[in-house]
């Protein structure tokens, strides 16, 4: 018996090993699917919303998906030609950032200077010389990225567009699948319950970010920031990534208001600002509008950014915690993953236990 158990044991873990080396090799392949997934689910409250005014669920489809295509490349459309400029004067902007933090610079200096005769001391005259592997050019690298980034996104739009248009088709089809009533209802209860509460947190974290990057646009531009509409944009982006982003954020406007301001006081309002708004978003905004249903244990959301982050990159990262969410409702509704939910949970997890979905697990 207890062979036996061992077995299991060790089957699961080569399962779980098996599952993550499969997602890692194909992120090209699940990362637009799960992007297409996490898309309808956010649109979806709206598309109901339409459906009961009247409007077709193929309609309602089409008009969300597209009208969030063209904001998606109106804001992209607009961004480019700032960024790309920014690009390609980041060395000067380097040169007048350690100007005006020379003190620091000096310091840094001293350390680089330090490592270089390091390297060289260790460096031996005798060993075989270096092979460099020539590497692809800045345009081929470009458009590589560009045509991955054009499938991930064609791929996420399709995807994202069948599943609103389709309605309740998969509903019907679940019931379909349980023979008798009681396993009917409680289905149907227990994946209303996971739409309905991963609906709302993705489009609630949506429109919260949105609002956080046009507060950051109209502070920076009050401040005299060029541009401060891409700092909008990046804060709304970056505001996904929990914890990290927002310190990423707050760097990055930084080191950009240091170079466009004359003094360094004024220039320190930038980040400064930016700071105050996402600790206000992430300290009373976000958790007033969730609620403690939806409340997250913090040791597991960053953890599972940096692995999500090291698995897939900066993508993600991104995705990393409305994927949580869902894993986290999902087990919330399955008897055996009960457990599991309330580690997941916030401090108050005597919601988490009084969930009134009945287990799907359990019929």
């Amino acid at each position: 018996m207890e062979n036996n158990y061992s077995v299991e044991r060790s089957l699961r873990v080569l399962v779980l090993i098996s599952l993550f080396a499969t997602a890692y090799f194909a992120r090209d392949l699940i990362l637009p699917v799960l992007l297409g997934f996490l898309m309808a689910l956010t649109l979806s409250p709206l598309s109901r919303a339409l459906f009961r005014i009247g409007v077709p669920h193929t309609a309602a489809a089409i008009l969300l998906v597209s009208g969030t295509g063209l904001v998606i490349l109106l804001i992209a459309a607009g961004s480019a030609g700032t960024i790309a400029v920014w690009s390609d004067e980041l060395p000067r902007m380097g040169s007048e950032i350690r100007g005006k933090l020379s003190t620091m610079s000096e310091a840094v200096e001293e350390v680089r200077s330090a490592t270089d005769e390091v390297e060289k001391l260790s460096v031996d005259p005798e060993a075989a010389p270096e092979v460099v592997v020539k590497q692809p050019g800045l345009l081929d690298s470009a458009f590589d990225t560009m045509t991955r980034i054009g499938a991930t996104l064609a791929v996420t739009f399709i995807l994202a567009l069948f599943l609103l248009s389709s309605g309740d088709l998969f509903y019907r089809k679940l019931v379909q699948a349980f023979p008798t009533l009681e396993g009917k209802k409680r289905a149907l209860q227990t994946v209303y319950s996971i739409e309905k509460q991963v609906s709302r947190y993705l489009l609630t974290i949506t429109i919260i970010n949105i609002a956080l990057g046009v507060c950051l646009w109209l502070y920076l531009t009050a401040l005299g920031m060029p541009n401060a509409y891409v700092w909008g944009v990046a804060a709304a982006l970056l505001n996904f990534l929990p914890y990290l982003g927002g310190f990423i954020g707050t760097l990055l406007v930084g080191a950009f208001s240091i170079v466009t301001f004359d003094t360094l006081g004024y220039a320190l309002l930038a980040p400064i600002g930016y700071q105050v708004l996402t600790t206000l978003e992430g300290q009373f905004i976000t958790p007033w509008l969730i609620g403690r249903r939806l409340a997250m244990n913090t040791v597991a959301v960053f953890l599972t950014v940096v692995f999500w982050g090291w698995l897939w990159g900066i993508p993600g990262a991104l995705v990393a915690v409305p994927f949580l969410v869902v894993f986290k409702v999902i087990c919330e509704n399955f008897e055996p993953l009960k457990t599991v939910a309330i580690f997941l949970s916030g401090d108050d997890t005597e919601e988490v236990r009084s969930n009134k979905a009945e287990p799907l697990a359990s019929e």
